[in-house]
């Protein structure tokens, strides 16, 4: 619950992003490539906000695309060629992947045959790499997990061979997920000794995403020693690392408003104008427990007969019910400092990455509106949302 005035004059629900944590985040990944000499580029798979490009624009970043509509997004707002990556070409779509990218990793060594030719026609004007696949991670969870046994991302050491095929330059790897700089020294031992005998011959190496360097608990210094290290053993590698998360970490949030209190079992539920379903899905994905500002974070506990919690009894807490018809569209405990009541406004804390990205319009539940905050204190709307938007969506 807020009483914030600058708050209260977004419209509910919003995606709000501040400016000064953007810049913060921008600023320290900046930091981080200029002092280990390696190219830190954007995933648009994490975020894609595109009127907020102009802000790191001037921190000279560009950006990866894994569709042709990323590859022609960056070009457009981003003002660069990207670095595309798909996990599969097709005749269709390679000739605009060509177009808008300056680096094409393939996923196979079927779709760089299959492809490559178009590339060497052309002037090989796009700088061809092989996603490979180490068959080592520190993900735990299997949905994020690139190498997960039987995984069809990447080349392995196995169907690679020792013959690396004319027209590859680059090797990509993505093995991590919101990891740490250790999580990623782990890997580069498991990536050089199945494929460093091949690091000679290429022009750059590209270390995916999932270096959340931006969180409070990383270790930069020691990110950026690894990285001077690897590229002293290698200093004909170009190092390109394409974080998302560590972009938008923090930088701002979902608010949303209380439409409705209900209780069953002893369980107190607030419904709000907001879906976890539709508009934080990894809540229910992954699942995570986002935090909730001014709000405690409890476990559930035991229950008694009638389903309801006996520690919670006569104490202010609630499960936040979405607005969807899906039955578990809802995540809890939470404690609050006061009974909530509708028309109560609730912000969800680091809601930028992966959900504009991920919205959708299951069940006709509209977007979010989507605003910043800039420096100066001053709200900006951005975007919202009609039914025109759902209409058009859906036909």
């Amino acid at each position: 619950m807020t009483d914030n005035p600058i708050i209260n004059k977004i419209p509910s629900p919003c995606y709000v992003v501040e400016e000064s944590f953007l810049r913060r985040n921008l600023a320290l990944i900046k930091s981080v490539s200029e002092r280990a000499d390696v190219e830190i580029i954007l995933a648009f798979k994490a975020f894609a906000l595109w009127k907020a490009f102009p802000l790191f624009r001037e921190y000279g970043f560009v950006s990866t695309a894994s569709s042709v509509n990323e590859a022609q997004l960056a070009r457009e707002e981003m003002g660069s060629l990207a670095h595309a990556f798909s996990p599969a070409y097709t005749e269709e779509n390679f000739p605009v992947f060509m177009k808008y990218s300056s680096h094409i990793t393939f996923n196979s060594l079927s779709q760089f045959n299959r492809f490559y030719p178009q590339v060497a026609a052309a002037g090989n004007t796009v700088s061809c790499g092989l996603r490979i696949n180490p068959e080592y991670s520190v993900v735990a969870t299997d949905l994020y997990n690139p190498c997960a046994p039987g995984s069809r991302m990447g080349v392995t050491a196995h169907n690679l061979g020792d013959t690396l095929p004319e027209g590859i330059e680059g090797f990509h790897f993505h093995t991590l997920c919101e990891s740490s700089s250790f999580d990623l020294e782990k890997t580069l031992e498991a990536v050089e000794a199945r494929f460093g005998h091949f690091f000679k011959r290429l022009k750059w190496l590209n270390m995916g995403g999932g270096h959340l360097m931006t969180r409070k608990d990383y270790d930069t210094e020691h990110l950026i020693s690894l990285l001077n290290s690897f590229r002293s053993r290698y200093p004909n590698l170009h190092v390109i690392l394409e974080p998302g998360s560590a972009f938008a970490w923090q930088t701002g949030y979902l608010l949303t408003t209380v439409i409705d209190i209900v209780e069953n079992g002893g369980i107190k539920t607030a419904i709000i104008d907001a879906s976890f379903s539709c508009h934080m899905p990894d809540c229910l994905e992954m699942p995570y427990k986002p935090l909730i500002r001014g709000a405690k974070d409890i476990e559930a506990g035991l229950t008694d007969s009638s389903g309801g919690n006996p520690s919670h009894a006569g104490k202010n807490v609630y499960r936040i019910g979405g607005c969807s018809c899906l039955s578990g569209d809802f995540v809890g405990d939470w404690l609050f400092e006061k009974p909530l009541k509708p028309g109560d406004r609730i912000i969800f804390e680091d809601m930028i990455h992966y959900t504009t990205v991920k919205t959708t319009m299951f069940n006709g539940v509209p977007h979010p509106s989507i605003a910043i905050i800039h420096e100066d204190g001053k709200p900006e709307i951005y975007r919202t949302f009609t039914y025109e938007d759902y209409k058009n969506r859906m036909c």
